[in-house]
């Protein structure tokens, strides 16, 4: 055994939100890169899980080396996209009607998913962030449902954060979906089991850590997993104040910045010499 995976195995893995954690909008979080380059360093093993459908593990990559001159393999990066080809896989979903981005409708296809963008019944609606939403999508949509097609959410963020604030998220378009289907979605993004299962497998040593930004979600995710959670300050919740009692995280930090020191101050080991 290499002596990185000796240290990982007696460190741990930690799990990052990205939008309102590592990036807002377009910009990296500051600090956000020294945190990655010294928690790889000391040798925890780090993994990123987004909502976002519009974008694989590679164009996250891509984001990372262009954005931050930080080189990430994709094999660390799990989104929503990915998690709910898994679903659709497991289930035998060969088909979907999508309501969400092309790039979303290009990684299903691309994945063995056809897209039923004619009249047939699709196996099932896929509804993601769609930024060119109309009320023909919405119904053709809910009538599929109705008809019998699987109703699967990428995943049901209310709002995401942007540089200008929060704006409607995939929620939005989920919730519209729901009232006029009469159905509730499975969901496919965190805080759901089926991103859990794809994680799980990819989780490295005795502890696990979750960072984001949004307590419905990756609070709530780390919760249901039995991880430790931190709540970053850099997202969607700016005010602790704002967490409902039961989604109240062990840690609030400002930013990403802050995670190095809050693992030392609680006793995380940080190298072979420590501890």
């Amino acid at each position: 055994m290499s002596e990185t995976k000796t240290v990982r195995s007696l460190l741990g893995t930690i799990v990052f939100d990205l939008d309102g954690v590592i990036y807002l909008g377009s910009s990296p979080i500051p600090g956000a890169r020294s945190t990655i380059e010294i928690l790889t360093r000391l040798g925890w093993t780090l993994l990123f899980a987004t909502n976002d459908s519009e974008k694989t593990p590679e164009t996250v990559a891509s984001e990372f080396a262009t954005r931050m001159d930080v080189a990430i393999d994709p094999s660390a990066i799990i989104t929503s996209s990915m998690t709910t080809i898994w679903y659709l896989r497991e289930h035998g979903l060969t088909s979907a009607y999508v309501v969400g981005s092309p790039r979303l409708q290009a990684t299903l296809v691309a994945h063995g998913v056809a897209a039923a963008d004619g009249e047939d019944l699709p196996r099932a609606v896929v509804v993601g962030l769609d930024r060119g939403i109309t009320y023909e999508k919405i119904h053709r949509a809910a009538r599929a449902i109705r008809s019998g097609a699987v109703f699967v959410a990428t995943n049901t963020d209310a709002t995401i954060p942007t540089s200008n604030g929060v704006a409607p998220g995939a929620g939005a378009i989920v919730a519209a979906i729901a009232e006029a289907s009469a159905q509730k979605p499975v969901t496919c993004g965190k805080p759901s089991e089926a991103m859990l299962d794809v994680i799980r497998d990819k989780i490295e040593g005795p502890r696990v850590w979750m960072i984001g930004d949004r307590p419905e979600t990756d609070i709530a995710f780390a919760k249901a997993a039995g991880w430790t959670s931190v709540l970053t300050l850099s997202g969607v919740t700016r005010r602790p104040s704002e967490v409902p009692p039961h989604l109240k995280p062990d840690h609030v930090i400002a930013s990403v910045a802050d995670l190095p020191g809050l693992l030392l101050n609680n006793g995380e080991r940080t190298s072979l010499d420590e501890g």
